[in-house]
């Protein structure tokens, strides 16, 4: 185990040749450098990136405890939100039946949810999900009320007998009352209750991350998701709700108000089951896609139709053909395609996407890459479209793991561009990313306590896939079948980082494990360490968190072609004639690395 003093020394190190590749500032690096005995030649990136990674320059300066930050303390709660207990396990979901209506001048909610469910194991017990703020006015299990307990947002369920492994059963949960108010959804999760530009209700749920418990009572894990599902949702007269899945029908019940019955045929996780309700016209159209016509609706404000017909007929077909060559048909063709003007900016709600970028090109307006390719298409109708795919169709069971859904979908939009106007535009694209990289801690969470990473899980998660085509698939027909391959081994399923990663080894026939954990596990990113013996032969290897990282590095004499050569974290001959500091270029546009050159 490595001394305090020799631990600062090396994160300082680390730390440093970070903020030097980002920065391409030699002089500064160079008096850091100083005092560790090195000077180095740092190798430029690109100007545009510089005024938004000047936050980095501070790392420098961390002390290893700062960079060894303590861990989270996570309470009862946490555990009973994000871990799965034999009282979760016990049984598995086929059915639910979520009928709820809404009371928009009160803001709150009443209502009833079928649990359908498969016996795992013999129990008399079971845990399902209500935020504490929200009443549970009955359990009923065929036709009896039976008792419950209440413990932070968990609900606890006793059976009059047990429930034996493999048998079907049903109870149903009615509840009321005035949900969470999301302050800045979908940032936060719960409702928004707001007016249109006509004066008229404007309601909406987002709840991903925090859970969808905030609304409506569920066994909320990720690892479980319903087979299939009905959404019933009530509201006042004169406005229309929006759910995923298919309109059934639509019923005018006592009082005037109206019934809205949504059917969802595919696996759906927790957090996408959505309701949206407001004074809405619809306009359709079909795609006619790999799996055949897929159906094409669209909900938005009537003062908004002239627009939103221009907006999502530039970007919805192009998006699907996009994403259906990459990663494989459509995951929901039974439930069609929809996207639903929302009064916050976007969630990737299944088959009924939520849409709040007010019909504008970029990321409200803005390109987030900064290179110009993202002001060129919509970035909310192609991201959380993406998530169809990742996050959907293929979702993590755990939110720790929440890198799947973020940095696959992100990875996306540089697919997209890629599409439309070439690999080069899309590797661009991506490599602009890094702008919003934090590099402030591992991606993957703590498991079992309902805790996301870093948010480096989406431009970074992005990079990451890039470098891996680059380095190690880069043919590219091979590298879209391996992307469409993961949709056809996952399909409609709940999947862990490991699975994903060994999906990854199996097809490329390589261990990518330590590439992987390296930007997956760690804050830090893996330093391509250049050095010129005496007699001028050039040596290379990796500087990583993980011992035995291994990835192949894009190395050239300035001009010249690039080279890929095989690469450990161990000192190896770089054959590479002609060889000097002065000419050596490494690949720094696909590869997301800091590079120390000696």
């Amino acid at each position: 185990m490595e001394g305090s003093a020799s631990l600062r020394k090396k994160r300082h190190l680390q730390t440093t040749r970070l903020v030097a590749l980002m920065y391409g500032g030699e002089a500064a690096l160079r008096d850091e450098f100083r005092s560790l005995r090195h000077t180095p030649t740092v190798l430029p990136v690109r100007s545009y990136l510089l005024p938004f990674l000047a936050g980095l320059l501070s790392l420098a300066h961390l002390s290893s405890a700062q960079l060894m930050q303590p861990k989270t303390t996570f309470t009862r709660a946490d555990s009973l939100r994000g871990h799965l207990t034999p009282l979760r396990t016990c049984y598995d979901i086929n059915y639910y039946h979520l009928d709820v209506k809404l009371d928009v001048d009160k803001k709150s909610i009443s209502g009833s949810n079928v649990f359908q469910f498969t016996a795992t194991q013999d129990f008399t017990k079971l845990q399902f999900d209500l935020f504490a703020n929200l009443k549970v006015d009955k359990v009923e299990y065929q036709g009896k009320a039976v008792p419950y307990t209440r413990e932070a947002n968990a609900v606890f369920v006793t059976f009059p007998e047990a429930i034996r492994k493999g048998s079907r059963a049903a109870f149903t949960v009615y509840y009321s009352g005035q949900p969470t108010v999301a302050k800045h959804a979908p940032w936060d999760g719960g409702f928004v209750f707001t007016q249109d530009a006509k004066g008229k209700p404007w309601v909406a749920t987002a709840c991903q991350g925090v859970g969808a418990s905030i609304w409506w009572p569920t066994k909320d894990h990720q690892a479980d998701e319903v087979d299939s599902m009905l959404i019933s949702v009530t509201v006042p007269k004169g406005l229309t709700d929006v759910s995923n899945g298919r309109l059934r029908r639509t019923t005018t019940v006592k009082g005037g108000a109206t019934r809205f019955d949504w059917f969802v045929d595919n696996p759906i996780n927790n957090y996408d089951v959505a309701l949206n309700v407001g004074n809405y016209t619809h306009f359709a159209d079909t795609y006619a896609g790999e799996k055949g016509p897929l159906t094409l609706d669209y909900w938005v404000l009537p003062e908004n139709l002239a627009k939103a017909k221009t907006q999502f007929t530039a970007n919805v077909k192009p998006m699907l053909k996009s994403m259906e060559y990459w990663f494989g048909p459509y995951p929901f063709y039974e439930d069609g395609f929809k996207l639903v003007e929302t009064p916050h900016l976007g969630m990737e709600h299944q088959s009924a996407v939520a849409y709040g970028n007010k019909y504008q090109n970029g990321y409200l307006g803005r390109d987030r890459s900064e290179t110009g390719w993202g002001l060129k298409w919509d970035f909310i109708i192609i991201h959380e479209s993406g998530h169809e795919w990742f996050g959907n169709n293929i979702t993590s069971k755990d939110i720790a793991d929440m890198w799947v859904h973020e940095g696959f979908t992100c990875y996306s939009e540089g697919l997209f561009v890629e599409s439309q106007f070439g690999k080069k535009a899309g590797q661009q694209y991506i490599h602009g990313q890094r702008r919003n990289i934090q590099n402030d801690g591992p991606i993957i969470g703590p498991y079992e306590v309902n805790k996301e990473g870093s948010g480096d899980m989406y431009d970074k998660g992005s990079n990451m896939l890039n470098m891996i085509r680059t380095a190690v698939v880069p043919d590219d027909a091979k590298w879209r079948e391996l992307l469409r391959g993961l949709s056809r081994t996952f399909y409609h399923q709940t999947v862990t980082t490991e699975q994903i990663v060994s999906y990854f080894n199996q097809q490329t026939g390589q261990d990518l494990t330590p590439v992987f954990n390296q930007f997956l596990r760690h804050p830090g990113i893996p330093t391509l360490e250049v050095r010129f013996s005496g007699d001028g032969q050039p040596q290379a290897r990796w500087i990583a968190d993980e011992s035995d990282f291994n990835l192949p590095a894009r190395l050239r004499t300035k001009g010249g072609e690039y080279r890929t050569l095989p690469m450990t974290t161990s000192f190896q001959p770089v054959n590479l004639p002609g060889l000097t500091k002065e000419n050596l270029e490494v690949d720094v546009e696909n590869y997301y690395i800091g590079v120390l050159v000696e």
